[in-house]
This record gives C-alpha cells, sequence and structure tokens, in this order.
C-alpha cells in the first residue's frame, strides 16, 4: 500500500477533506483505455468486460478520454474502514470518490456488498445496473459535481445520463 495525495473526498453524503487516501499501488494504474477496474472483492463477482464496455461509452460522452481515472470494488469491511477514517461513520457505503489533481481525475471505490444489497432489496435494479449507476455517480463527483450544493445540478446530469446509458 502506498500514499496517495488527494484533494477532496466525496462519499453519498458528500464532503470535503484535505487528506491522503491509502490505496493500492496498483489501482492508479492507467492502462490505454485512460481508466482502469479493480476487483479487490471475491464476494460478488463484476462483470468487468460489461463495465468496460459501459465506460467506453460513458468516458467520451463526459469528455474524460484524457483525464485517468481507477475504479476499484472492495468489500464491505475495507468500505466500512474507509468511512470511518474519511467521514467519521462507522459503517459501509456504497461508493466513496478521491478527487485527483488536474491530470489525474481521481479513484472510485465501490462497495459490492453494498451494491449487491442495495439491488436485492430493489428488486428492480439489478447488480450490475447498480455498479454502473454507482460509478456514474462517482465520476460526477470526481468532475467536481456536487448535488448536496448544485441545486440540482448534479442530479439532472445524473438522470440524463442513466437514460441514455440505461442504468
Amino acid at each position: 500500500m502506498r500514499h496517495i495525495p488527494r484533494k477532496t473526498w466525496r462519499g453519498s453524503n458528500h464532503f470535503s477533506l484535505d487528506k491522503q487516501a491509502k490505496l493500492p499501488a496498483s489501482s492508479t494504474a492507467s492502462d490505454a483505455r485512460g481508466y482502469i477496474l479493480v476487483n479487490r472483492q471475491r464476494k460478488h463477482a463484476v462483470d468487468v468486460r460489461e463495465l468496460h464496455r459501459f465506460l467506453s461509452c460513458v468516458v467520451p460522452e463526459l469528455q474524460l478520454q484524457n483525464r485517468p481515472f481507477s475504479v476499484v470494488f472492495i468489500a464491505d469491511e475495507v468500505m466500512r474502514a474507509y468511512n470511518r477514517q474519511y467521514r467519521g461513520l462507522d459503517k459501509p457505503t456504497d461508493v466513496l470518490s478521491f478527487r485527483g489533481d488536474h491530470a489525474y481525475l481521481g479513484d472510485i471505490l465501490i462497495s459490492s456488498e453494498t451494491a449487491y444489497n442495495q439491488s436485492r432489496k430493489s428488486r428492480t435494479l439489478g447488480f450490475e445496473t447498480n455498479l454502473r449507476r454507482l460509478i456514474l455517480h462517482g465520476l460526477l463527483h470526481l468532475m467536481g459535481y456536487d448535488h448536496e450544493t448544485d441545486n440540482g445540478e448534479m442530479r439532472t446530469i445524473e438522470r440524463r445520463l442513466r437514460r441514455r446509458f440505461q442504468c
């Protein structure tokens, strides 16, 4: 593990912190696509190929071709530790976003367990669809949007993108 400086943290209740995130070194590398997907949990299968197809459409739409980022799927216990460290909440959450600098967009952490449980509770939202929604949500936060302070702008953009990309 190594420390990666982060300017801003965003989570489900999004607020900013000037802290350092401690992420696996491999989660910050970028491949030819400009982003990487890293599965660091084993409880729920993540269809990485499908998510690559999804991101191959989303990245150009959001004009992020030259802004590398990572999406890391983690277990609830790991998410709980991040949530406790950065938000002071001793429970897991679905998604946390750590903004990078100008060149590196940042890192999105997704708890696969929480996403799976949300999907089961909704009965109409599939697991992969929920993962796509959480990725979109995290990307918008990495781009600087904040639904708590932007008078609905982020929610409007997110709804439009969900319709367009069927998630």
